[in-house]
C-alpha cells in the first residue's frame, strides 16, 4: 500500500484538513492561504482521490482513518488540530475516537455521525446506480452542483468538478459502501478534544439532525450554523468560514 500524497504549507502547530467525497487536497486553497501564516497546514489526498488517485481506497470509514493517521506519522506529525468535511468529517470523527491523544482540537464540518445520510438529496443506492451507469465525470458534475446554493453557476463549482474528475471508480464506489456501513454515534463519547461543529443551513447532504447529534453527543463541543450556505461553506463564504475556524483554533496544542 503506497503512502498518501499530502499538500503542505506554512509553519507552526500542525493543522490537518481532510476533504470529502469526489474531492482532493486542492479543495482547501482558501484555507491554505488563510492559515499558513500561523499553522503547518497539511491536507491529504485520500486514497483514490486527487493526487492519490492511484491508491486503492478502503471500503470502511475506520480504514480511511487509519490511512490518514499512518500518513501523518510518515509526515513526522504526531499531534495536530484536525478538520474534516463531509465524508472527511466522518473520517476525522473516527480518527479522534481511535487516537484521542493525537488530536488537539477537532472541527466537524458539513458532516454527521450517521453514514447512511437519511436527509441526503438522494439515497446512497441511487448514487451507486447512477455512478455505475453514468460514470465519474457526469456524477461529479451532478453531485457538485448540490454543494452550492447557486449550483453549477457558483464560483467554486468548476474547481470541484476538476478535482472530482481525478477520482477512481473504485474509490467512488468504495466510499459509498464505507458510508452506509458506518455509524459513529457510539464513538462520540470517546472524542476528548474540544470540538467545533460547522454547518451551512441550506446543506442538502446533511440535515440538521446530523450536526445536532455531534453537538449534543461530543462532550466539549460548540456549534456554528452559517446562514445562506449549502454544503461547501468554505468555498461559498470562505472569509466567514476561515474566521469562525480561526477563532476556535488555538495556535498551539
Amino acid at each position: 500500500m503506497g503512502q498518501l500524497i499530502f499538500e503542505r504549507r506554512g509553519s507552526g502547530f500542525p493543522l490537518v484538513l481532510v476533504h470529502g467525497y469526489l474531492a482532493g487536497a486542492g479543495i482547501w486553497r482558501e484555507q491554505f492561504d488563510f492559515f499558513q501564516d500561523h499553522f503547518d497546514v497539511l491536507a491529504p489526498n485520500l486514497p483514490g482521490f486527487g493526487d492519490s488517485a492511484h491508491l486503492t481506497a478502503p471500503d470502511t470509514i475506520p480504514g480511511f482513518a487509519e490511512q490518514v493517521l499512518d500518513g501523518l506519522e510518515a509526515q513526522g506529525v504526531e499531534r495536530f488540530h484536525l478538520l474534516g468535511h463531509s465524508m472527511g468529517g466522518m473520517i476525522v470523527q473516527s480518527m479522534a475516537a481511535r487516537a484521542p491523544q493525537r488530536v488537539a482540537s477537532l472541527v466537524c464540518y458539513g458532516t454527521g455521525p450517521v453514514g447512511a445520510l437519511p436527509d441526503r438529496f438522494e439515497t446512497i443506492e441511487v448514487s451507486r446506480q447512477r455512478l455505475e451507469a453514468e460514470g465519474i465525470e457526469s456524477t461529479t458534475r451532478r453531485i457538485a452542483a448540490t454543494w452550492f446554493l447557486q449550483g453549477d453557476k457558483a464560483d467554486g463549482y468548476q474547481a470541484c468538478v476538476a478535482l472530482g474528475f481525478k477520482a477512481s471508480m473504485q474509490a467512488a464506489l468504495a466510499s459509498l459502501s464505507a458510508w452506509e456501513t458506518w455509524d459513529g454515534r457510539p464513538d462520540l463519547r470517546a472524542i476528548e478534544a474540544d470540538t467545533l461543529v460547522v454547518w451551512g443551513d441550506r446543506d442538502r447532504s446533511y440535515g440538521w439532525q446530523q450536526p445536532e447529534a455531534l453537538w449534543r453527543g461530543i462532550a466539549n463541543s460548540s456549534l456554528a450554523v452559517v446562514p445562506g450556505c449549502a454544503h461547501n461553506v468554505h468555498m461559498e463564504k470562505p472569509n466567514l468560514f476561515n474566521t469562525i475556524v480561526g477563532d476556535f483554533l488555538p495556535t498551539t496544542s
